[in-house]
């Protein structure tokens, strides 16, 4: 009998854990302004969020997706930061390439179609952008930060393979 007492405290409780998980949003706000509202805690969170990406521009209406999101440092950082805009997918084209000169990328490649890539530089550090249109509204945005790699010195014939590369011998024909 006092299983059946406990069973329903449990079930309530686990309902209870789980609306609170459920509560527990994807996303978090990020505002592209220097705040300057009401200054409440929801408020200070969403520009720390924000302060952590200085050198990106963030269109407004743009909201952080925590559970995508992957991202190592802060000066300078590296990672993934996966986006949610209430923007369509060709006015985020437009805004990050109008807007990320101004925070010191150098355009390398961008193509516009479904799957828009936009690809910018630094001379330490790379940034591609993937924008898509969401399922029903806006666009879902995924910003990749990495260091820049360094050039490898192309091989002369003839001239002393690089060192600790890796040599590949010739492939000899057998007779058969």
């Amino acid at each position: 009998m006092k299983s059946r007492g406990i069973f329903p405290i449990f079930k309530g409780s686990l309902v209870i854990a789980l609306l609170g998980l459920a509560a527990c949003g994807e996303t978090a706000p990020i505002l592209s302004g220097s705040g300057g509202g009401s200054g409440g805690s929801a408020e200070r969170k969403s520009v720390s969020a924000f302060s952590q990406f200085p050198d990106i521009p963030i269109p407004s209406g743009t909201k952080i997706n925590v559970d995508k999101t992957l991202v190592f440092g802060t000066k300078p950082w590296y990672g993934q930061l996966a986006l949610s805009s209430s923007s369509n997918a060709n006015q985020l084209f437009d805004f990050y390439r109008e807007n990320l000169p101004q925070y010191g990328w150098q355009e390398v490649t961008a193509v516009r179609a479904p799957t828009s890539i936009l690809t910018y530089a630094t001379a330490e550090r790379v940034l591609a952008i993937a924008i898509q249109s969401a399922t029903l509204t806006g666009s879902d945005v995924t910003v990749t930060v990495s260091p820049r790699g360094q050039p490898q010195p192309q091989s002369v014939p003839g001239a002393a393979p690089a060192p600790g590369a890796v040599q590949i011998a010739p492939v000899q024909r057998l007779n058969q």
